[in-house]
């Protein structure tokens, strides 16, 4: 199991940054100096590694882990819940369309 270090959300009582407030610093930074797309590169890259790394079998036994984890905190019911949800919003957003594809006629 791998653990997760989480960071103190509050300046350090020394008057130092956080980790947190450093890690939004950097990214800031980051963002300003190479775009919004920047993130967006190495994120893809990094999911194509690991995929090459791993294979398609990797994503499928996450996908799979965390669902059961979404299952025994909410219930099955939650996923129908949810794609109803979906589905009502999918409906709406086909009407607007068409209402205003009407409009502009």
């Amino acid at each position: 199991m791998t653990r997760i270090r989480t960071a103190p959300t509050a300046t350090a009582t020394n008057g130092e940054m956080s980790v947190r407030e450093a890690g939004k610093k950097g990214g800031d930074a980051v963002r300003e100096r190479y775009g919004n797309g920047f993130y967006e590169q190495i994120g893809r890259k990094g999911g194509q590694v690991t995929r090459e790394r791993h294979g398609q079998s990797f994503y499928e036994t996450i996908g799979q882990k965390g669902g059961r984890v979404v299952k025994d905190k909410y219930g099955a019911d939650f996923y129908e819940e949810i794609g109803h949800k979906g589905g009502q919003k999918v409906k709406e957003l086909i009407e607007q369309a068409k209402k205003a594809l009407k409009e502009s006629q």
